[in-house]
């Protein structure tokens, strides 16, 4: 089938990749010229393990192609899926300028009938808008079809979770599409939902939302772990035993960050809001993620006592293992606070200390260090801000002998307790 995907960003570009890797003819649009150009030469803006080479083995096949027109997208595609970003507004609502815009050129370009996908994650009623919007800025006035079909994607397993996903959803507002759209994800073998568009739009909202809801229920356990002498892991194992309740998404943290949860938990809140009905429950949600982050910066000031002109060294800066993202870190956020209480930082992420320099920038207080086990030298303390597999294999010996105190605060439990003891660090953790 011949697609065309506007916007190359996590989900676009993850998207079409995966859709040529299985035989799709794939254009992919992005009004960022020096991206697309970036794209045509073979380099990727982002950082997601496997996609790299899907993208230039399907760049070199003829399936995958770039373009800065969207009028060469849309003439060259039968399906046209948008995934532009749809950021926040201050209040929390969503900014749709981006999705209002590339349905307008969708619109001046159509020439024949089209399916337009909405990828992006959107508000419900959305489509509807979509739909208006193309019916309203098209001249010739063609038939085409409107279809919500939301990501599932988590950043850092993206490619996988595209190719092998649990299931597809597909929204409509009439029968037309369904057929395409089931040929179109066929080689993935999942199962296909079939639901009006409205529900394909808050199934999104709401998956999310739980998740992050899932996420804050086990660090308001792990408060109440460290209170009572109890071990949150041990908890969170007995509970995801039980079949209606899962073992992921069960680890104690920092807090959930990134492009997706905090957006998408603000969004929902406000969409509830506009439509009449107040989810206290997600602002709960909101204000646990919130006091994790304030109880574990609150250990570290207490073991400290003093923070300023002391030395800490800080491993991990994405929002999460796999992936190069920043964007509402939590680990940048713990950076952020320290550097406000006057230390000095040391800092370390395998993938992202590019991307962090744009809002932590390189200073006499903030040195980015190549090598994880030379960050805790001269340091006063150690923090693990981020769930990379490789800090696992930290040289702990080496840690301990470079620095002033051995002293570990571990945002994502990598560690064991007892082992930390018999290392003779000073050793602080979520929920244990």
């Amino acid at each position: 089938m011949k697609l065309s995907i506007v916007g190359t960003g996590y989900v676009g570009l993850v998207t079409g990749t995966c859709f040529a890797e299985v035989g799709h003819r794939v254009i992919c649009v992005d009004n960022d010229a020096a991206k697309v150009k970036l794209l045509q030469t073979g380099g990727i803006p982002i950082y997601e393990p496997g996609l790299e080479e899907l993208v230039q083995k399907n760049t070199a096949a003829g399936r995958l192609l770039f373009t800065a027109n969207t009028a060469e997208g849309v003439a060259n595609s039968d399906v046209i899926f948008i995934a532009v970003p749809t950021p926040p507004h201050p209040d929390g609502s969503v900014d749709l300028s981006y999705i209002e815009k590339v349905a307008r050129d969708i619109a001046a370009a159509m020439t024949s009938y089209k399916i337009v996908v909405d990828k992006s994650t959107v508000p419900v009623k959305t489509g509807e808008k979509v739909a208006e919007t193309i019916k309203r800025y098209c001249k010739t006035k063609v038939e085409f079809d409107v279809v919500s079909n939301p990501e599932f994607l988590r950043e850092g397993f993206a490619v996988e979770d595209l190719m092998k996903p649990d299931r597809v959803v597909v929204g409509v507002a009439s029968q037309r599409p369904v057929a395409t759209m089931k040929q179109l994800y066929a080689p993935f073998e999942a199962p296909v939902v079939i639901t009006d568009i409205n529900s394909a739009e808050l199934i999104k909202h709401a998956s999310n939302s739980f998740l992050a809801l899932k996420i804050s229920y086990i660090n308001a356990v792990s408060a109440i772990c460290e209170l009572t002498g109890a071990n949150v892991i041990e908890v969170a194992q007995g509970m995801g035993l039980d079949a209606r309740i899962g073992r992921r998404f069960l680890d104690a943290s920092l807090g959930f960050g990134g492009s997706c949860f905090p957006k998408d938990l603000s969004a929902f809140v406000k969409i509830a809001e506009q439509v009449g009905y107040n989810f206290g429950l997600l602002r709960e949600v909101q204000r646990i993620n919130a006091d994790q982050m304030d109880r574990f910066v609150k250990k570290i000031n207490d073991t400290l006592w003093v923070l300023k002109d002391k030395t800490l060294g800080v491993l991990g800066l994405a929002f999460k293992q796999n992936t190069d993202d920043v964007r509402m870190s939590p680990a940048v956020e713990v950076c952020q606070r320290l550097l406000k209480e006057g230390a000095r930082l040391r800092v370390h992420d395998p993938k992202a200390m590019d991307k962090a320099k744009a809002v932590l920038p390189p200073s006499d207080n903030v040195v980015y260090v190549d090598d994880m086990n030379a960050v805790a030298e001269g340091c006063d303390a150690l923090v693990v801000a981020t769930e990379w597999e490789e800090f696992k294999r930290l040289d702990l010996q080496r840690a301990r002998q470079g620095m002033t105190h051995p002293i570990l605060f571990d945002g994502r439990n990598l560690f064991d307790p007892a082992e930390m003891a018999e290392l003779g660090f000073i050793y602080k953790s979520i929920g244990r």
